[in-house]
């Protein structure tokens, strides 16, 4: 494969709402961000991704999108980004935008046109359909829970809203439809982005005549859909999209794509087919929210990751995360936040961090922040968690189990304002924060943890700075180790005499493994999360509870 620029990078992920508030409004903004650029530099990422920043009346905080081509007022002004943009590229810094395409806000001018007649010139621009027997069209039911269709009383017919009844689909079976997707791609990378992250690109496409469908069941969000996730035909509108925009371009896309395994990823990253950069699957993190309180299944997790690991090595590219703006924090989800708080945040950034891909760090992952604590439900701010909760008290649960459950598995949980200083609101804003601050933001933020050798926040660095100046870490083959082992998740990177080793223990009690084919020496230890103990026998490994290292392992004698 050619090297590209993006394989090379680290990129950080940007809720803009929580990251820094400059007005006192509560709410973070454009100029917070460029205030903390040189503490992203220092940390050493080399992309930012910005969470929607587009004018939006917020009804799924900016993923509802009203006008494409215009700021967020809360956030600020083009000229605010266009400041920001400019000061992050002299930094050495890219910025890519996340971009959503499937739907737009039900107040964005072409759906108030379309639903404004049956016979207006953009009526066909989204999805509508008569009803069936005085109800919805089909029985699709909406990601973020109930029926994925909506009434339009005034023309007598129904819009189709595969998440909040205020984000109507477009249709892109309309040539029209795609070309002004395609100008205002354009648009913005003739400002200066550097590329999108596409949301929910697995879903534009619809099956013909939207059959009724079995809905899943559980936390829907990675659930099947057959008929409207990954339908035949998609990749003909992403290789449109790619001519139209792309070409010529030397931009980074990231896919948001449920629904997509590694049989078919080549298909929509493959250095051959010249589609996107990298896809963000969501099969590894189905094994938390297929079971919410089960412990990490180490066994499955490798299996997961290895698979998409020898799937596109030499073929394509992997994007590497952990956590997102959907999900709640790894911390919380896979780690030990009360026992071993530090010593978990970092084995699992180990882990996933030195794997052949891009790495992506969500806004306070760094920091090994848990899930934020929610005194009650009204505190719950997400459109999903409203649902949600709706439908909990709908089926007779208490509100303590409720409260426990959106605990855990909350969008909102990982959303809470950045924690910069031990100061009110952890520093983030001098007004009233539009989320509470974390309950750790006193012992977790940013300047204590910068003055600590020993925290996530420097190991994370760390990690940075190793996989910068070792080529091997970028293109090197990934070979599992400790293969038997539910609690080491161990491998190397290259071969021959050019190998990195990376162990980490991902669980509570110590483990130790046996290898073979290279040894281990303390003269090779590149990382580590903790003090190391001293070695035994050059081929057998002993791991304390969450305990990672990474060395340069050296040929067996």
């Amino acid at each position: 494969m050619k090297s590209r620029w993006w394989q090379q990078a680290v990129v950080y992920q940007i809720y803009p709402r929580s990251f820094m508030d400059t007005d006192g409004d509560g709410v973070g903004d454009l100029p917070g961000i460029l205030a903390r650029l040189d503490y992203l530099a220092w940390l050493g990422v080399d992309v930012l991704w910005l969470c929607p920043i587009y004018r939006s009346p917020n009804d799924d905080n900016g993923y509802d999108i009203s006008d494409y081509c215009a700021i967020m007022a809360e956030f600020g002004t083009m000229a605010d980004f266009e400041r920001l943009l400019a000061a992050a590229h002299r930094r050495g810094m890219r910025v890519i935008l996340d971009l959503v395409i499937n739907h737009t806000s039900d107040e964005h001018p072409w759906f108030v046109e379309s639903r404004s007649s049956r016979d207006n010139p953009k009526r066909d621009w989204y999805i509508w359909r008569d009803g069936r027997n005085g109800g919805p069209p089909n029985n699709w039911e909406s990601i973020f829970r109930g029926p994925a269709w909506e009434h339009d009383a005034a023309t007598d017919q129904w819009y189709l809203h595969l998440f909040t009844r205020r984000q109507p689909d477009l249709d892109w079976e309309n040539p029209a439809v795609r070309a002004a997707i395609h100008a205002m791609m354009r648009w913005w990378l003739d400002t200066g982005v550097d590329g999108f992250r596409i949301d929910a690109i697995t879903h534009i496409r619809k099956a013909p005549g939207l059959p009724d469908m079995p809905n899943p069941q559980g936390l829907a969000q990675v659930a099947a859909y057959p008929y409207h996730m990954n339908v035949a035909g998609i990749l003909d509108y992403v290789d449109e999209l790619i001519r139209a925009t792309l070409a010529g371009r030397d931009a980074m896309t990231v896919g948001e794509a449920n629904g997509i395994g590694p049989d078919a990823a080549e298909e929509w990253v493959g250095a051959t087919r010249g589609r996107l950069s990298m896809i963000l699957q969501f099969e590894h993190w189905h094994l938390w929210s297929n079971a919410p309180q089960a412990a990490l299944d180490v066994m499955a997790l490798r299996r997961i990751l290895g698979r998409w690991q020898r799937a596109l090595h030499g073929r394509g590219w992997n994007a590497l995360y952990l956590e997102n703006h959907d999900l709640p924090r790894v911390a919380s989800r896979w780690g030990d936040p009360q026992r071993h708080p530090r010593e978990s945040a970092t084995a699992l950034a180990t882990m996933y961090f030195l794997m052949e891909g891009t790495p992506f760090i969500y806004q306070g992952q760094e920091l090994g922040l848990a899930n934020a604590g929610f005194a009650s439900l009204a505190d719950f701010q997400d459109s999903f968690a409203h649902n949600r909760i709706a439908e909990m008290r709908a089926s007779g649960m208490s509100e303590d189990a409720i409260l426990d459950e959106m605990r855990r598995t909350g969008r909102d949980t990982s959303r809470t304002p950045m924690p910069w200083d031990d100061g009110p609101h952890g520093g983030f804003t001098t007004g009233t924060p539009w989320l509470a601050a974390h309950q750790d933001a006193r012992r977790l933020n940013v300047a204590l943890q910068q003055a600590d050798e020993t925290s996530v926040l420097n190991h994370y660095r760390a990690l940075i700075a190793l996989r910068r100046r070792e080529p091997v870490l970028i293109h090197g083959r990934y070979t599992e180790l400790a293969m038997r082992s539910t609690r080491i998740y161990a491998y190397t990177r290259g071969e021959g005499s050019e190998r990195i080793a990376v162990m980490c223990n991902l669980s509570g009690r110590p483990a130790t493994f046996r290898h073979a084919g290279f040894a281990l020496d303390s003269g090779g230890l590149l990382l580590a999360n903790g003090p190391v103990a001293p070695h035994g026998p050059r081929h057998v490994l002993s791991l304390a509870p969450w305990e990672a290292r990474v060395y340069r392992a050296a040929t067996a004698s």
